[in-house]
């Protein structure tokens, strides 16, 4: 028996296998529209070489809502990521649907979305991360704190999104090299 274990292991993989990938959650949904709008407004965005660079395989499993704006805005660049490196798999689960999903990824005791968790190739958790980046609160505690309250109505300027992909890239980065350098699975892949 290996001694890299998680005894959540199934549970992942099970939710995993439920869950849809972007194509297949987005289409036909009753807010497409708006998952679109930001996937176009994504397309401009520099995509990193290191996410070239990354060699191992990462299935990763949002909890997401289909009407949720934080997550139209990030399932985008999430999907940006995987089309950048196909040993991504993003899958996406829908809160309302895996409630006992919901209850795990609970975020200072409340329900959130989006929440990611990042496995390895063999489903043990890696990281989880939810609902928002940086510089996504900085933006939100200097607009709508006081007078200055923003609707949410538009869409984040160009260089918001770029620094909010940077940071999904660099969170993706680090889960990367922590893969690279595990012991057991550079003794599998002999590297």
């Amino acid at each position: 028996m290996s001694k890299y274990t998680d005894k959540r292991e199934s549970f992942w993989k099970e939710n995993f296998s439920r869950a849809l990938p972007y194509e297949t959650y987005v289409t036909g949904s009753s807010f497409e529209g708006k998952w679109r709008a930001f996937q176009s407004e994504t397309s401009s965005l520099k995509v990193p070489s290191v996410l070239q660079t990354m060699t191992r395989k990462m299935p990763v499993l949002v909890l997401s809502g289909i009407w949720c704006g934080d997550c139209s805005r990030q399932g985008p660049l999430l999907n940006k990521i995987q089309e950048a490196n196909s040993l991504f798999e993003f899958r996406f689960a829908e809160s309302s649907e895996f409630l006992e999903l919901k209850e795990e990824l609970k975020i200072n005791g409340a329900e959130k979305v989006p929440v990611i968790v990042a496995l390895n190739e063999d489903f043990h958790e890696v990281a989880r991360f939810g609902d928002r980046h940086l510089s996504v609160y900085r933006d939100k505690l200097s607009t709508e704190l006081g007078a200055a309250c923003d609707a949410g109505i538009l869409p984040p300027e160009i260089s918001a999104l770029q620094e909010e992909f940077q940071e999904w890239v660099d969170f993706f980065e680090r889960l990367q090299i922590m893969l690279r350098l595990a012991p057991g699975l550079r003794k599998r892949h002999r590297d």
